[in-house]
């Protein structure tokens, strides 16, 4: 601003301290010169801050249809243009609080030298401040102060901390319009009730637009601003209708309204609605959305953006969640196990595949998101739960078995009977431990019959041949990319879970005994119905800024992580899991099920979890049952489940009957599109096939016969966490 911004500087200075002189309010000793210097850290803002005039903003987490589901801020603020708010509101704060503010410069000395002249003792405590001078002030208060101490001097009843509002209020005259100055005022000023800025008052006391603000109305929340406590509309009825009549009567006097206008307006009843309120700040607000709010604001972070800046930047987060099936995915969940049954969570998530993109349909539970007792506010649908998933790993090892050429899913593989001592299946100390099976089998069967019916021996066994580390590494190439990340020891810097389980050769992996959630279960299924294409499973469509410009997020890109052929031909491979014999075609009848799926459930040691993934050519998706407090215990199934002493729960369960009954839901309408076609090359392998042996009468799957455990559960586990 150069030499002309320091005449007008000291023209102030001069100004002021002729008001304060002649008020002898001030012990004035030095001339300008010292009270220019008095001044220069009485405020927290900055002429360059002032100027730009960008104020702390909500940032609205929508869904995917661009419904808000959950606001993120600090002050709830709305900030809107010029033309979003009424004329009545304009007129009525410029005739309550700054009646001359179209006739002066930001500063205004007539007002300033009556203000002083009332303050007895040299404090200057009552106000007269301009509109420009009240900004100011503000945006130190609710913008540029970051320290209590910082918010303290924003309001100190100090004549230098004055002086300073006024030089900057009238940097501000000369730089903005009165009607920028007055817009920036009226979104910045706080009006109770937790509403920051008129959009977010007229939102909250009247359940409109501030442009749809009338007289009334608009001389309510003008006369708040001095004092939102003490003129409290719901709290103090009679001194707001006070105060309103106050603002209607200035209205009148300024020429802005009529007598009979202002008869009219003071005669209204003041209008506010029963409990004035803001929408809830962040994911505990967002109801059922809650555990994907909460995803959302995980990813960011992992994906480097700074979360710090959400609160008050106004952003727009556009993500994938669709509300329809949100809605069908919770109430499979809690008509199976509600939201209160102790010990035992019901998780879900679904995913949507495809080439370019795993996006995240779907996160839920039977456990309320929130802090308050029976509730949640761990990320159950998507962190891992320490329990596992049983034999939903199977996947791994026949995936590494075909891609080894091994076997296809034509194959018949021995299936060892129970008590089967493997040379890779070995304690601590090195000894054999016998793998059980939960039931009794065939001595033989097809890769694909193995899978739907699911015996523990013959996985372990197949390990024997693909070796341990690849079944690992394909359990981290499909999805399971947490078993990377996370520290077996969990302490950071220390070997991953990956790392351990193929260092100590832990052929328990195929039995699904390391931490997992659903979501990473549910985007190994994306990964094979995207023909072996994996992709991050995110939940977001767009991040825009506060003016609608896109902003970068950082993502994983897709990869080739399985031949195509073979996650094809592995769809078909899990596509006998609902049919006759397969461990979940009891939950498939009871649901109605009538679709083409690939699906593998899943039970642990002790059954204080069970799983159950599936993947159709649109969606893909995991239920997980699994105990969700501080001291697990075996589960019952039952109507609800319940902890139990022995425990019988299997994926074939009521992770599965979740399942089918919410993707039924969700798919309803829908086509029915069958399975990728099988590529004759991963039919059979190099492995030589065994005759198949009869079964016996009492012996076979299905809901007379148990599930899969994951674990043989007369033995410990050494490599198990449940």
């Amino acid at each position: 601003m150069g030499l002309a911004w320091g005449v007008r500087r000291l023209a102030v200075l001069v100004v002021v301290a002729g008001v304060l002189v002649a008020g002898m309010l001030f012990p004035f000793a030095g001339g300008i010169g010292l009270l220019a210097d008095a001044v220069s850290d009485s405020a927290v803002g900055t002429n360059a801050d002032l100027e730009a005039g960008v104020l702390p903003a909500v940032t609205r987490v929508q869904d995917a249809t661009g419904r808000t589901v959950a606001s993120l801020y600090d002050q709830y603020r709305v900030p809107v243009e010029s033309d979003a708010i009424s004329p009545a509101m304009k007129a009525a704060i410029v005739a309550i609080e700054d009646r001359r503010f179209y006739e002066h410069g930001g500063f205004d000395p007539i007002g300033a030298a009556r203000a002083l002249v009332n303050n007895s003792h040299g404090g200057a405590t009552q106000g007269a401040s301009t509109l420009t001078e009240q900004y100011v002030k503000n945006y130190d208060l609710y913008v540029a102060a970051r320290t209590d101490a910082e918010r303290q001097a924003a309001v100190a009843p100090s004549y230098a901390r004055k002086l300073k509002e006024a030089e900057l209020a009238v940097s501000l005259d000369h730089e903005l319009s009165k009607d920028e100055i007055l817009t920036r005022y009226l979104n910045l000023v706080y009006f109770g009730h937790g509403a920051y800025g008129v959009q977010a008052a007229a939102q909250a006391y009247f359940g409109v637009d501030a442009a749809a603000l009338t007289v009334p109305q608009a001389a309510l929340l003008a006369g708040m601003v001095q004092s939102p406590a003490e003129y409290d509309p719901v709290a103090h009825p009679d001194g707001a209708t006070g105060r309103r009549n106050v603002v209607i009567e200035a209205l009148r006097q300024q020429g802005a309204i009529s007598q009979e206008q202002a008869a009219q307006a003071a005669a209204a009843p003041l209008g506010v609605v029963p409990d004035p309120s803001i929408p809830a700040e962040g994911c505990i607000g967002a109801g059922d959305a809650g555990y994907f709010c909460d995803y959302v604001l995980a990813y960011l972070d992992r994906s480097g953006f700074a979360t710090d800046r959400l609160a008050g930047g106004g952003y727009t987060i556009r993500t994938s969640l669709d509300p329809d099936a949100l809605a069908k995915t919770k109430a499979a969940i809690d008509g199976q196990v509600p939201p209160t049954q102790p010990h035992v969570a019901d998780v879900v998530a679904v995913v949507r595949p495809g080439a370019d993109a795993h996006q995240v349909v779907a996160l839920a539970a039977n456990r309320t998101f929130g802090n308050r007792k029976g509730e949640s506010s761990y990320g159950l649908p998507y962190e891992p739960e320490n329990m596992g998933a049983g034999s939903v790993y199977k996947i791994f090892t026949a995936a590494t078995a075909m891609e080894q050429h091994l076997v296809g899913i034509d194959t018949v593989i021995p299936v060892p009977p129970s008590g089967y001592t493997s040379p890779i299946y070995r304690n601590g100390a090195g000894r054999p431990i016998p793998v059980g099976n939960a039931g009794s089998y065939r001595t033989a069967l097809t890769l694909q019959d193995a899978l739907a019916e699911s015996p523990n021996t013959a996985f372990v066994k197949l390990e024997e041949s693909t070796g341990i580390a690849p079944v690992v590494d394909m359990a981290v190439r499909l999805g399971l990319t947490s078993l990377a990340e996370t520290p077996y020891s969990g302490k950071p810097g220390t070997a991953s879970i990956a790392d351990v389980m193929k260092q100590q050769n832990q052929a328990s992996f195929t039995l699904g005994v390391t931490p997992t959630s659903a979501l990473e279960l549910a985007n190994v299924q994306a990964t094979l119905a995207s023909h072996g294409t994996w992709c991050p499973p995110s939940p977001l469509q767009s991040v825009t800024d506060r003016t609608g410009a896109p902003v970068s997020v950082t993502q994983a890109a897709c990869r080739q992580a399985l031949d195509p052929a073979i996650a094809d031909t592995l769809m078909t491979g899990l596509s006998k899991d609902d049919a006759t014999g397969g461990t979940s075609a009891a939950a498939a009848g009871q649901t109605g099920w009538n679709r083409p799926i690939a699906a593998k459930t899943g039970t642990t040691q002790e059954y204080k979890s069970a799983a159950f993934v599936g993947a159709t050519p649109q969606l893909a998706g995991a239920a997980i049952v699994f105990d969700d407090s501080s001291s697990p215990r075996p589960i019952c199934d039952g109507t609800p489940p319940r902890s139990c002493s022995g425990g019988n729960i299997y994926g074939g369960k009521a992770p599965a009957r979740t399942f089918y009954r919410a993707f039924g839901d969700i798919l309803a309408g829908q086509p029915v599109v069958p399975l990728p076609p099988t590529d004759p090359r991963y039919l059979t392998g190099t492995i030589p096939s065994v005759q198949v042996a009869a079964p016996e009468p009492d012996q076979g799957q299905g809901e007379t016969a148990p599930d899969d455990t994951g674990h043989n559960p007369d033995h410990h586990d050494p490599g198990g966490n449940g």
